[in-house]
């Protein structure tokens, strides 16, 4: 009886072999091509309307592009001072046209699942006191960011500090995030600019 390998058995060896780089090249792409997860599971029920005594929310959206506007036009200076700390948002060549366009943005990400944005409003609907973003973090560690601006009137009347406290609150028991970053408040700019600018450099 010969023992060892057949010609045919060879063959196929060798053959396996040769095939071995190009299958872990396919088995690597796959891997690499593969979704990331989503920001929320299908399965999550987003809120999509918030009622309290004080305030309401709505998903920003066109029907919201008048009172939108008109809130963050009304307290210019202090948004890019304390909220985008730019003077690319607001500012005050911004057409209405360019306000429907970021409306619609905001709404078709909201649908895709991709990112929340709700109008703050007050309790009848007719003015908006501010913004609430709800978005994937760009740092390694959070399982979101929130981000939150009132208008001037709002903050100096002391909404800010009440609706941040409620923010929190609110993503604790309503979304399923187990860390939250919320830049600005309980990350200083600062702070969260160099976590960011450091993810943008890795």
């Amino acid at each position: 009886m010969q023992c060892g390998i057949t010609g045919t058995s060879w063959a196929l060896a060798m053959a396996l072999l040769a095939a071995a780089p190009a299958y872990a090249a396919a088995e690597t792409a796959t891997v690499a091509a593969a979704p990331a997860a989503p920001f929320v599971a299908p399965a999550f029920a987003v809120p999509t309307s918030v009622v309290t005594p004080h305030f309401k929310l709505q998903p920003l959206g066109p029907a919201l592009v008048k009172i939108d506007f008109e809130a963050y036009m009304s307290s210019v200076e202090h948004l890019q001072k304390t909220f985008t700390r730019s003077p690319e948002w607001p500012h005050a060549g911004i057409s209405d046209a360019d306000a429907m366009k970021d409306m619609e943005g905001e709404a078709a990400r909201f649908a895709a699942r991709e990112a929340f944005s709700y109008s703050v409003l007050t309790p009848d609907g007719k003015r908006e006191r501010g913004c609430i973003y709800v978005s994937p973090s760009p740092v390694a560690g959070y399982d979101a960011q929130v981000r939150i601006w009132v208008t001037k009137a709002d903050y100096d009347a002391g909404f800010d500090a009440k609706l941040y406290a409620w923010a929190k609150q609110w993503v604790k028991t309503a979304w399923p995030f187990k860390k939250v970053a919320y830049p600005g408040r309980a990350i200083a700019w600062g702070t969260w600019d160099a976590l960011v600018a450091g993810k943008a450099g890795g």
